[in-house]
């Protein structure tokens, strides 16, 4: 008996059949979702606000600060998933779309707040009128833009506030009583 719990341990454990089954799952539109990650040494508020300003022309499904999570609606992209996968061998889509889901997460590195953004991009896709949404992996490109955005927009904010401490410093400085 003891040997038939090996060898089941070991079939399930082992990695060419993990690596079989993932493709599997993949080739059935499963965990295609890739996560995006970046490290900013930042508060936890002015990494919020950077998130919802670079995401202000977005419609949000869900919104909560406490719990560090944005949620996307699904945003129709079928023309641009359309002219991108032209280029490739794919075929054309009858329809497209996907939502963006991001988390933050408070830190501390060294003393200093830092805040870790992590994207995920759900990406829908239906070829033609009898097939059902079939999920794809994304290209990544739009998830980077964001991470990237965001960073520009902590590094302008940190910059002002600094810029302020400093004027109001010299202003104290500067006042005689």
């Amino acid at each position: 008996m003891n040997k038939l719990i090996a060898i089941t341990l070991f079939l399930l454990c082992s990695p060419t059949l993990n690596s079989c089954m993932s493709a599997y799952i993949k080739s059935m539109g499963g965990n295609t979702s890739q996560v995006l990650e970046r490290i900013y040494l930042s508060d936890f508020n002015i990494a919020w606000q950077a998130v919802l300003e670079v995401l202000k022309n977005t419609r949000m499904d869900v919104t909560n600060k406490e719990g560090g999570f944005i949620q996307t609606n699904w945003t129709e992209n079928t023309a641009e998933k359309n002219f991108i996968d032209s280029f490739g061998d794919t075929g054309t889509y009858l329809k497209a779309q996907f939502r963006l889901k991001i988390s933050l997460e408070k830190g501390n590195y060294r003393g200093k707040s830092n805040v870790k953004i992590k994207i995920i991009k759900e990406q829908l896709i239906q070829k033609d009128a009898l097939e059902g949404w079939r999920a794809i992996e994304t290209d990544s490109i739009e998830e980077k833009t964001i991470l990237y955005r965001i960073g520009r927009v902590i590094f302008i904010k940190t910059k002002i506030i600094q810029d302020e401490e400093e004027r109001g410093k010299k202003e104290i400085e500067g006042t005689h009583f």
